[in-house]
């Protein structure tokens, strides 16, 4: 759907235990992107949990030690999907013990911000959360789309959307799908699909549009989070795939409706192609060569 300016921004719901200092800094942090839960206990956020109103949990190492270890350890284990992430705003003499208890009861991530860039790794993560939650919406759709799909062409479909690894070029793409650059792009001409440059460029896009929901971020932040070189480049590839302006590509679409642009452009219009379709198929005993002095336009691998 097009974007709507009346529309209120789709946030990453998140649900916190922290101190009152870190509860303010998280709130500046977070502007644009979440509007935080602060809770007082596990039980809280558990019942946050439960009532599917989080969608991140942020603990802070400092208050680790007022909680109970059997309920952060439930927290983890009933609720796998959920990321549940550790604050680290000071260090105290019970910091490295909370640290290890943390890891050892399941919270694999943790953001230091004893330093400011570590409240950028924490816009980062939570602009990447929900991101990521387009991109699993995007598969789910597209696999309705291609009922009985193979799974070497779902495969395909799956590098496009994964936030990780990152691709963002032909030549990686080919790589994860363990054949030669030229080699894709000419099976995808000989099945008359369109170039897997523009899968890939049209998927970075639905991730870009799903950014641009957050009025806290700006072009730039957008083009760094997709590792773009510089917000230049961004722009000159929204121009060449959109045919217009970042500033008015982000009033007119937001995440679901960039996504329906792609299924329209490239799904719906070769559903029975794409279900037969396997993009990096190979004769047994067929062994990839090297991609190192493949003679391909090095423009289509951008």
């Amino acid at each position: 759907m097009p974007a709507d300016s009346k529309r209120p921004s789709v946030r990453t719901p998140v649900t916190t235990i922290l101190t009152p200092l870190e509860r303010s800094r998280v709130d500046a942090a977070a502007q644009g992107l979440c509007d935080p839960l602060h809770r007082e206990s596990l039980e809280e956020v558990l019942a946050d949990l439960r009532d599917q109103k989080a969608n991140l949990v942020l603990i802070s190492v400092t208050r680790y030690g007022s909680q109970s270890s059997s309920r952060v350890a439930a927290m983890v284990r009933e609720f796998p999907r959920v990321p549940a992430v550790a604050l680290l705003t000071e260090t105290q003499n019970s910091t490295p013990h909370a640290t290890l208890a943390l890891g050892q009861l399941g919270i694999r991530t943790l953001v230091d911000a004893r330093m400011p860039a570590g409240w950028q790794t924490l816009r980062n993560l939570l602009a990447s959360q929900g991101s990521s939650d387009l991109q699993r919406s995007a598969l789910a759709q597209i696999s309705l789309d291609l009922p009985g799909v193979s799974k070497d062409c779902w495969r395909f479909f799956e590098l496009l959307f994964d936030s990780s690894p990152k691709i963002s070029t032909v030549r990686q793409l080919a790589r994860h799908l363990n054949i030669l650059p030229s080699t894709l792009m000419s099976r995808f001409f000989r099945a008359e699909l369109p170039a897997p440059k523009r899968y890939l460029s049209l998927s970075r896009l639905i991730r870009a549009a799903r950014l641009f929901e957050n009025p806290g971020l700006s072009v730039a932040r957008v083009a760094n989070h997709l590792d773009y070189s510089s917000p230049q480049s961004f722009g000159r590839h929204v121009r060449t795939v959109m045919k217009m302006s970042p500033v008015k590509f982000r009033g007119t679409y937001d995440g679901q409706g960039m996504l329906q642009f792609f299924r329209t452009e490239l799904v719906l219009p070769y559903t029975d192609i794409l279900c037969a379709f396997r993009p990096s198929a190979a004769y047994p005993g067929w062994i990839p060569k090297p991609v190192v002095g493949d003679k391909i336009n090095s423009r289509e691998l951008r």
